[in-house]
């Protein structure tokens, strides 16, 4: 009597299907809005309780560039007065709270992404225009926004969320004339998408 066995070799993964597969998570449903909404009301009051100070991401990303600014021309921010409250003579740009606030923001936005399979890279657009004019028109949308804040001095976070959670009447009117500038703009705009 002959017996034979068999053996089940498992197959080795490869190193570059396991680098990969960090990325390839199953994509899960989004959070309730409501639920949201509620979570972020209570981070906004840890926010006002904890440190005095609301939240914000404008007020961050204008420290950064005034950092890279005062390295590459440092005689320019120690002429202009703006600048120079941030970052003059001996003052670093990046102490502060507001960078911390940013940073956290983006390390956090990844993180949740990451964990609910929605990292990837790609380009949301409507059928009837290119990924270059898409990009364009977000480069451009992000540049007006971008002035905006920095004109109205704070972002949708800083000036909207912050400001309108202590009642702050231009933090309203600035609101206000965000979805109204929105709205206006939606129509002639709706190619982009549809």
């Amino acid at each position: 009597m002959m017996t034979t066995s068999t053996q089940t070799v498992k197959p080795v993964a490869s190193k570059s299907k396991s680098k990969t597969s960090i990325f390839k998570r199953e994509e899960k449903a989004y959070v309730n809005p409501y639920l949201a909404g509620a979570l972020l009301g209570l981070v906004l009051f840890a926010s006002f309780f904890i440190t005095g100070s609301g939240l914000g991401a404008s007020g961050g990303l204008n420290r950064m560039l005034v950092f890279v600014e005062d390295l590459v021309v440092p005689e320019h921010v120690d002429r202009t007065p703006y600048l120079l409250e941030m970052a003059g003579g001996e003052r670093n740009p990046l102490d502060s709270w507001i960078v911390f606030v940013t940073i956290g923001v983006v390390l956090g936005g990844f993180t949740s992404g990451w964990l609910n399979g929605r990292v990837k890279i790609e380009t949301n657009k409507g059928p009837n225009i290119t990924r270059r004019t898409r990009l364009f028109m977000a480069f451009l949308g992000g540049s007006f926004m971008g002035f905006g804040a920095r004109l109205a001095r704070g972002c949708t976070s800083g000036q909207a969320l912050s400001g309108g959670a202590v009642l702050s009447v231009g933090s309203w009117a600035f609101m206000f004339a965000v979805f109204g500038g929105a709205y206006a703009l939606a129509y002639f705009l709706r190619k982009f998408w549809n």
